[in-house]
């Protein structure tokens, strides 16, 4: 257990949990976008993916409590860590530069992060803490994105998961000490890549659906 605290507690090792916890969110949201991609084919298609999901049982309850632990280990070390920075550095620099490897995506991690976390508590309470009965998953969602201010609320989320995941992917590869001057560009390309495939994958969808409720 000391071993742990020490190694975790440290700024490298909280590094790691978010490096660790950011990747598991990654290959959720591959797997999620994949599912959510089937509505373009229709109530019976997205339906039948819902019931075989559903169908898993306890995988899938495992599946939300691991998603949930990730989460909160996520977000408080996040929170530590920016704390510990602000601590650092408690005067804010006169100029802020975009030299140097600073983005968009790398100076706004903590309020993006904070935004996703937002919307994800909305989106749940959209889609998944809602009155299942005498509907349908597909029935649920359309009729969440038939409203226009909640379609440009989603959209926008996922202009802010975009700029989260343009540096956070290409971040964890770096904590994890996987970097070299040969695999750093096709690092940071795929980060570009992901970052706009999951903006625009989940981001178009509520769109598609608002224009044929």
């Amino acid at each position: 257990m000391n071993w742990f605290t020490s190694s975790f507690g440290s700024s490298i090792g909280k590094k790691l949990l978010m490096a660790l916890t950011g990747l598991c969110f990654v290959l959720f949201l591959v797997v999620h976008l994949a599912g959510n991609l089937t509505l373009y084919g229709g109530g019976d298609l997205f339906n039948s993916y819902a019931e075989h999901l559903h169908s898993l049982g306890f995988l899938i309850n495992i599946s939300e409590f691991g998603l949930l632990f990730f989460a909160l280990i996520h977000i408080i070390t996040g929170t530590f860590l920016f704390l510990e920075n602000l601590k650092a550095r408690p005067v804010r620099y006169a100029v802020n530069k975009t030299g140097g490897g600073r983005t968009i995506g790398s100076f706004s991690m903590p309020y993006t992060g904070l935004f996703m976390l937002i919307f994800i508590i909305t989106h749940l309470l959209n889609f998944h803490f809602v009155d299942k009965t005498n509907t349908t998953i597909y029935d649920i969602v359309t009729n969440a994105f038939s409203n226009p201010l909640y379609v440009m609320f989603y959209v926008a989320s996922m202009v802010v998961v975009a700029i989260h995941i343009s540096h956070g992917f290409w971040s964890l590869f770096q904590t994890i000490g996987f970097e070299h001057p040969k695999y750093t560009p096709f690092i940071t390309g795929l980060s570009t890549v992901l970052s706009i495939v999951f903006g625009v994958g989940f981001g178009f969808i509520p769109i598609y659906i608002s224009f044929i409720v």
